[in-house]
């Protein structure tokens, strides 16, 4: 199998078993690295404007796809409040794709990481509930028997 495959299954495996959190981890992740090849080609002086135009549309198509899955019913105003700052993301992509403009476009990375980095830490801070529960639920089985069973 060459690498290219084996990338591209470690991928579909990867999303195939994230959690929800994990998945919208990786869609920031995917974003940040194409606004980033963006605004190094651009810094670059670069005319390479087919390859700044694609990464930077498929960093919306990202976005895109972020505002398409929050739900305002249970998100209440969290939900209101990503959407307004993928709503100004997205308008400064376009005006960073229009005008090539590194800066317009370092902002929204600036933003985009904040954002991973708070989704980061949800992620942290779900595992230790989960570790805990587990953690208490062994525990209350084994503090009502005098049997302790390793396997």
């Amino acid at each position: 199998m060459s690498d290219n495959k084996q990338a591209q299954s470690y991928l579909e495996m990867k999303v195939k078993t994230a959690s929800p959190i994990q998945l919208v981890i990786m869609l920031y992740d995917k974003a940040i690295v194409c606004l980033n090849t963006a605004i190094e080609l651009i810094n670059k002086k670069s005319i390479k404007y087919d390859i700044i135009n694609n990464n930077i549309i498929r960093a919306q198509d990202i976005v895109s796809e972020l505002m398409l899955s929050l739900d305002f019913e249970q998100g209440g105003e969290i939900a209101q409040n990503l959407f307004a700052i993928y709503d100004y993301c997205m308008k400064e992509m376009i005006d960073g794709n229009i005008k090539k403009d590194a800066v317009l476009l370092t902002n929204v990375v600036k933003i985009l990481t904040e954002l991973r980095s708070a989704w980061a830490e949800l992620e942290k801070k779900e595992a230790s509930m989960k570790t805990s529960n587990k953690s208490s639920t062994q525990n209350a089985t084994n503090e009502g028997s005098s049997f302790n069973f390793k396997v």
